[in-house]
């Protein structure tokens, strides 16, 4: 069903290596003939395209929407403004350190390369197993039912939504993504910029009447910011599992190192600029929110930026959800656009089927592992309910990103001689494992249903790398039917990839 990696041996200690741009054997072993170029994937990430994927993933639905979980869990308008910021601060630590990784090494796939490289195949193959089965499937449904209920309210004014409009426009733009991303980088990346612009545009919209409230005198919800009900140990990693969710997407630039333009300089550069202005915009876009709206209020709204817009902006406020949907369908497709990259990566390292490693000869997009996402997350949308399941899984992802940032500390000691264009001090990624760590520590004791279950679904990759990726000695019958529903699913893909399959090659990297 899926090969077992081949693992080069190499003098300097590390796991991954091979050619960097996935120039390997194409499929069936044949090389392509003389004249005719590897087909790789092209380096076209430029810094505005690697800040637009940055923001562009981090700013989704959450900062208009629902703001409450992180006030719910705090307690008081001063601790809910102090973690927002704290968060801020404590991603950008994540980001300097993924900044690090990314510079040293320079492969494509994020967390599993990085978790790969230090810990070995195992907890990189169970990162990468939880993420294709359902963290991104359960993560792109989510986003995208929200923009399809914000792109259809101007329609709905005065009646409630349908169920069924809502999951039919959102089944329509995850397929409209998944197409975009398969079809073209530059043009994936082209929307994203023009879209991460619109995000930027309705942080605005709110930010400015805010501070013209200010300007006005309108502190009263500021009065006393730190009376109320006081934060307990069981409400503050909820806090912080909310404003860390609402940030995250800083990780999603080293999934596409490959293709970055000089990665030494525009990764850390990129990074920098998109945090500043990410944390900037969220903690502004809080205290905008409390010049109009009281504590009380914001916990009772659905939808806060709506709520917000309403009372002061009239008939303008009709913009806002549009503004909502396009900003979910940029984090749509920024993640699309990045985890497609973790799939050909795990696929080129033996953990994924190998018709994920190909390449298209003349869009030069992962496309099969785009394709993937998109049944994935259709049979995610039309299940029950996916934000239960998200909060099984979140501390699956803050286990492995601490893990990775703790990596980097393994390696300042394991590989000193490492060529490291951009350091960070140690004390950086030391507080963000540490935080991380903690914090899913933590969630264990405030809430061990769904952590405990979350944990029990990630500890099924463990069985499923055994089967799959350690034993050789298969039954004829499985290894007969996983081959044949394999060698379908290839044949179909290739149908769809190529029109004269004699003439074209697809690229599998097989690291041999």
């Amino acid at each position: 069903m899926v090969r077992k990696p081949v693992v080069s041996t190499i003098s300097s200690g590390g796991y991954l290596q091979g050619n960097v741009n996935g120039k390997l054997p194409s499929l069936g072993g044949k090389e392509p003939p003389p004249g005719q170029e590897k087909v790789v994937l092209k380096k076209k990430i430029t810094l505005l395209r690697g800040i637009s994927i940055i923001i562009g993933t981090i700013i989704g639905a959450g900062i208009f929407i629902s703001p409450k979980g992180v006030l719910q869990n705090t307690g008081s308008v001063g601790m809910s403004l102090i973690i927002w910021t704290v968060c801020g601060v404590l991603s950008l630590f994540g980001a300097l350190s993924y900044a690090e990784l990314g510079t040293s090494i320079k492969k494509s796939g994020g967390h599993y390369t990085y978790i790969l490289e230090v810990f070995g195949p195992l907890p990189a193959f169970v990162r990468v197993w939880v993420e294709l089965l359902i963290i991104r499937p359960a993560a792109t449904a989510v986003i995208s039912l929200a923009f399809g209920r914000y792109i259809l309210e101007p329609f709905f004014i005065q009646c409630e939504i349908p169920e069924l409009a809502i999951k039919l426009i959102t089944a329509v733009g995850i397929t409209v993504v998944m197409v975009l991303n398969s079809m073209s980088v530059s043009w994936s990346a082209r929307i994203q910029i023009f879209l991460t612009f619109c995000k930027l545009t309705a942080i605005l919209i709110i930010i400015v009447p805010g501070v013209m409230q200010l300007i006005k005198g309108q502190t009263q919800h500021f009065k006393d910011a730190f009376s109320g009900r006081d934060a307990s140990i069981m409400g503050l990693p909820l806090a912080f599992y909310y404003g860390m969710y609402a940030y995250a997407g800083w990780f999603y630039l080293n999934f596409v190192t490959e293709e970055v333009e000089n990665p030494e300089k525009t990764i850390p550069l990129a990074i920098c600029i998109s945090m500043a202005i990410v944390t900037t915009g969220y903690v502004l876009t809080n205290v905008a929110y409390f010049t109009t709206i009281s504590a009380e209020e914001l916990l009772l709204s659905n939808a806060v930026a709506v709520t917000f817009s309403e009372r002061l902006l009239g008939n303008f406020s009709l913009a806002v959800p549009i503004f909502v949907a396009l900003s979910c369908f940029g984090s749509m497709n920024g993640g699309v656009f990045a985890v497609s990259r973790l799939f050909y990566v795990a696929s080129r390292e033996g953990h994924l089927p190998e018709i994920l490693s190909m390449i298209h000869v003349r869009k030069h997009t992962p496309l099969p592992a785009v394709i993937v996402l998109h049944p994935l997350a259709m049979i995610m949308l039309f299940s029950g309910d996916l934000y239960s399941l998200l909060n099984f899984l979140s501390f699956a992802r803050w286990l492995f990103i601490g893990l990775a940032v703790a990596g980097l500390i393994y390696l300042r000691y394991k590989r000193p001689d490492m060529h490291r264009p951009f350091k960070v001090p140690l004390f950086i990624p030391a507080l963000f494992s540490f935080t991380c760590l903690f914090m899913v520590a933590l969630s264990l004791y405030s809430d061990p249903f769904s952590t405990g279950i979350g944990f029990i679904i990630t500890l099924t990759g463990v069985p499923a790398y055994y089967l799959f990726i350690i034993w050789d000695k298969k039954p004829k019958w499985f290894r007969k039917v996983s081959g044949k529903t394999f060698t379908q699913f290839q044949d179909l893909l290739r149908d769809i990839l190529i029109e004269n399959p004699s003439n074209v090659y697809l690229h599998a990297c097989n690291l041999k």
